[in-house]
């Protein structure tokens, strides 16, 4: 399947940031499930300092806002061909050893509800791919799909108290269960194409486990599904502050107001 890109990140300002310098990670790679045709990133009221590929293989694109710029435009569009392999990338980009993966962050750290969660499981359970398909429909049963109360900043631990939250929640508490069961696991951030719209809320987040004999293999719990030919990968992480689009510091910019327009469509 062929899937069309377009994406933009609007911010305005009631008073110019004096600076920011931000990580943008909106550009896909090539993948066992997707190879990317072209693709295209237009900024206006900022500039690229520098591109990199960073120690999880992303591409990242060092930006800074123009001094005095009130409104700020990221905007990424491009084409990608993808292929359903059930989840699964045999075959990653280079990556850092796995047992970087089975370290926990303030975002995926274990406490009652995470433990709580993975009881359910049974005592002692298998390190196997059923183990981790009943951990993701588990997720979705405890975390309630709901775009109100919760934020990039909320952890794993807090999206199990609230009982509600969006596919970022739900990939931190993923991640986190999965590696207190002793499997390496990481944050993914990408688009999925939804069948009964073109214009999207946002981008999409998921998480992958490593699995022996396999390799890293997606779970997708806000949909209870592996990711399929609908799913563009864009980076990986630890967590979100590590794979999400943007993430930086910025001074000044007083009243900000975001706006994101997310089209995926074949």
């Amino acid at each position: 399947m062929r899937l069309r890109i377009d994406h933009t990140t609007v911010y305005d300002y009631e008073k110019a940031a004096t600076y920011a310098l931000h990580q943008v990670r909106k550009r896909p790679h090539d993948t066992d499930a997707q190879t990317v045709i072209s693709w295209d990133l237009v900024l206006e009221g900022a500039r690229s300092e520098a591109r990199y590929v960073d120690h999880h293989g992303n591409h990242v694109e060092l930006v800074s806002i123009e001094p005095d710029a009130r409104r700020v435009s990221i905007s990424c569009k491009g084409e990608v061909e993808t292929r359903d392999t059930a989840g699964v990338l045999s075959n990653d980009r280079l990556v850092p050893p796995l047992w970087l993966y089975r370290r926990f962050t303030p975002l995926t750290k274990v406490g009652k509800g995470v433990r709580a969660l993975v009881s359910q499981l049974g005592r002692d359970p298998d390190l196997s791919l059923e183990t981790l398909h009943t951990l993701m429909n588990l997720i979705a049963e405890a975390v309630v799909y709901d775009t109100e109360p919760t934020g990039p900043d909320t952890s794993a631990e807090e999206a199990l108290a609230i009982g509600h939250g969006v596919c970022q929640d739900h990939a931190h508490v993923f991640t986190s269960a999965a590696r207190l069961l002793g499997f390496p696991a990481r944050y993914v951030s990408g688009y999925m194409m939804m069948l009964d719209r073109v214009d999207q809320d946002a981008g999409h987040a998921w998480a992958e486990a490593w699995v022996d004999g396999l390799g890293w293999v997606g779970f997708d719990a806000a949909n209870r599904v592996c990711p399929d030919e609908r799913y563009i990968q864009v980076a990986t992480g630890l967590d979100y502050r590590e794979a999400g689009p943007m993430t930086g510091v910025m001074y000044g910019g007083e009243q900000e107001v975001l706006s994101v327009n997310v089209q995926v469509q074949q």
